[in-house]
């Protein structure tokens, strides 16, 4: 996969710096070995993922990439250290391939994102120290370690931007290189290195493999010309960023280049956006191959399980029949089993050791003695080994020939006991190896197509916790304290009532009556969603007190020497109660001005969706709560992970198993 030049890096830059500055720094997650992803909150843009890929790429993303469900030690660093912070600048270090990522929280630190070589990133202080690297490295010349100062790279090359046309002329002072390969090795690259000639040559003719000692006055000059025209694009924001492609190639650039003026091409609003384009779908493809082969460990392992139960198996059945087949071959032999037995025993009767009763034997078999045919071996022991009718047995002379027979019976049986539990084993194994190919199947189809995020269009009520009641009045609560200030201050009307749990923490709820009646159904639910949408649910409660007034008893105009932080009011005169208002809610996707999702008390779910589920307060993480919601209701896939996401309460939870068995009872 093709790494960004310098220029690509420039270019992405100065977009990253006039998206991100001042941005808050969410969560970072690393999908990967070699890819960290940072979340930032852009004010009036929402979320933007940051995709930083060691020694390839950089850019923001629309395209998430699955992570893993316990993240690693670097990630979780950059969640302790710098969540929370602003961005103060992002720019790229003299047009190298390196870009630094200022931020701003308790302290200055700043994430450095390698993009040469095979890359690395890494966390330093306002101190420039290493705090932690994504990958340890000690070379001759740089040590990439923690607690150690961090070095930039030797530079090397020429910086565009800032070089003179003196400095420009002195690129080619060295007699043994030619013009494509100065520009090149000076941080250009092979294409822009071309890009740069094919320009000059509309100035003056020039070989791009002309020796530097062979360049004319005016050949430089033109060099320089074609030089300036194609990078004062860059410092003017000239750009135009698009995917290129023919037959044989595709390519991401910011300009307009004449090595590309007969391909194929697809502009953006952005290079980070064509950059999006042109590296998610192939990384997807990358990881999908690492995936695969993960999931082929796997599957294999069950497979070479199955494999060897098999032939366990086959080995019983072997046993059986060979064992059976023995003890026939006994009893159908009796008389001249018994002959040699009673041969050897009389001998050892007589002090002949075994090793001279076999030598006997043997000569005995050699000069055709009829008795002495069946006679293979005798051990140390005195266990015979004959041969009869290709059949291979041992005989034991100090017992009876029925006991020796039994003997092989009961091996027999020992080996038919032993075929159930193998059989069992067996169906377990391939029921494991179907799960583990159906679970490769479903993971192979989730990264094998990439989905991108688009930002929806919400409704108003949809930017804030709404639902529908069961009698259809739309009632709405604050996410946070901006949204709770909007709730008071811009939607509600004076013939509105408002809610809120009776307990620090929870959202200013709001039923929009529209000249309608309040009746006690509509306080229950209401009650429910205000309660449920508190910090009772994260400290796991299962009822909660909720209070509700009129709008003329809410205000914002403290007492006289106190002070209300945003997003608080003052509640004046006599308050309602719903006392035990049920902590529980219900997801589902409801038919209300378009089909959208709804999170809220379960009657209301009951009386718009067939479908639904619903959660209490518990233990699991949004995230894996989502995946099991999503799986259960987004039927038409209509939904993301993030539009489940964005409607739970704040805190863990569960599905509230035993309320969907007991439904699942009551209709059959």
């Amino acid at each position: 996969m093709k790494s960004m030049s310098n220029v690509d890096i420039f270019t992405i830059s100065n977009e990253l710096n006039n998206l991100l500055s001042g941005a808050r720094v969410d969560k970072s997650f690393q999908p990967t070995k070699d890819i960290v992803v940072m979340r930032f909150h852009v004010p009036g843009t929402g979320r933007v993922d940051l995709v930083m890929q060691c020694g390839s790429r950089i850019h923001t993303s629309q395209y998430p990439l699955e992570n893993p469900t316990t993240p690693p030690s670097f990630p979780m660093l950059l969640r302790k250290r710098v969540k929370g912070a602003h961005v103060e600048s992002i720019k790229q270090h003299n047009f190298d391939r390196v870009v630094e990522i200022k931020v701003k929280k308790d302290k200055y630190y700043t994430i450095i994102v390698e993009l040469f070589d095979k890359g690395n990133i890494i966390l330093l202080d306002d101190e420039n120290n290493i705090i932690l690297p994504l990958k340890r490295k000690r070379l001759s010349n740089r040590d990439i370690s923690s607690k150690i100062e961090y070095a930039f790279p030797e530079e090397r090359g020429i910086n565009p931007m800032t070089i003179t046309e003196s400095e420009f002329k002195e690129v080619f002072s060295d007699p043994e290189s030619d013009v494509v390969r100065t520009l090149a090795r000076n941080g250009l690259g092979s294409l822009y290195a071309e890009e740069v000639i094919k320009r000059a040559n509309e100035i003056t003719e020039l070989d791009k493999n002309t020796p530097n000692d062979e360049l004319t006055e005016k050949q430089i000059e033109g060099l320089y010309s074609g030089f300036k025209d194609l990078f004062d694009n860059l410092t003017e924001g000239r750009i135009k960023p698009q995917i290129v492609k023919d037959e044989t190639k595709e390519d991401v650039v910011a300009l307009d280049l004449i090595n590309y003026e007969n391909f194929e091409k697809t502009y953006f609003e952005s290079f980070n956006e064509a950059c999006d384009e042109f590296y998610s779908k192939k990384v997807n493809t990358s990881i999908k191959n690492i995936k695969e082969s993960a999931w082929n460990k796997k599957v294999n392992k069950f497979e070479k399980r199955l494999r060897l139960q098999q032939e366990t198996l086959d080995n019983f059945y072997k046993t059986i029949e060979d064992s059976q087949h023995k003890g026939e071959v006994i009893y159908s032999n009796y008389p001249t089993i018994e002959n040699i037995v009673n041969v050897v025993n009389q001998a050892r009767s007589n002090n002949y050791s075994f090793k001279d009763i076999g030598k006997t034997l043997k000569k005995a078999k050699k000069d055709g003695m009829a008795e002495a045919q069946i006679y293979e071996s005798i051990d140390k022991m005195g266990v015979l080994t004959l041969n009869i009718d290709n059949t291979t047995l041992n005989i034991d002379p100090k017992l009876t020939i029925p006991e020796n027979a039994e003997n092989y019976y009961e091996k027999a049986k020992k080996a038919k006991r032993k075929t159930k539990g193998a059989q069992i084993a067996i169906e377990n194994t391939k029921k494991q190896l179907e799960n583990i190919k159906a679970k490769k199947d479903v993971a192979m189809e989730n990264i094998a197509v990439p989905k991108k995020r688009v930002k929806k269009n919400l409704k108003w009520y949809e930017k804030l916790r709404w639902f529908l009641s069961s009698d259809g009045h739309l009632v709405i609560g604050g996410r946070d304290a901006n949204s709770n200030e909007s709730v008071v201050k811009k939607y509600l009307e004076p013939n509105d009532i408002y809610l809120h749990a009776d307990i620090h923490g929870a959202s200013s709820t709001a039923i929009k009556l529209n000249g309608d009646e309040l009746n006690d159904n509509l306080l229950k639910e209401s009650g429910e969603f205000a309660a449920s949408f508190s910090s009772a649910w994260s400290m796991g409660f299962t009822s909660q007190d909720v209070f509700w007034v009129n709008p003329d008893q809410v205000s914002k105009t403290p007492e006289a020497g106190e002070f209300l932080a945003k997003g608080s009011f003052v509640i004046r005169g006599h308050r309602n109660y719903i006392r035990g208002a049920r902590v529980k809610l219900a997801i589902g996707i409801v038919d209300y001005e378009g089909k959208r999702i709804m999170a809220g008390p379960i009657e209301a779910l009951e009386k718009y969706c067939d479908n639904y589920v619903v959660i209490k307060p518990g233990f699991t993480k949004k995230e894996a709560i989502a995946k099991k919601i999503i799986h259960k209701i987004n039927e038409d896939d209509l939904l993301t992970l993030d539009d489940i996401i964005r409607v739970l309460p704040s805190g863990k939870c569960d599905i509230d198993e035993e309320y969907h068995q007991r439904k699942k009872y009551e209709k059959s």
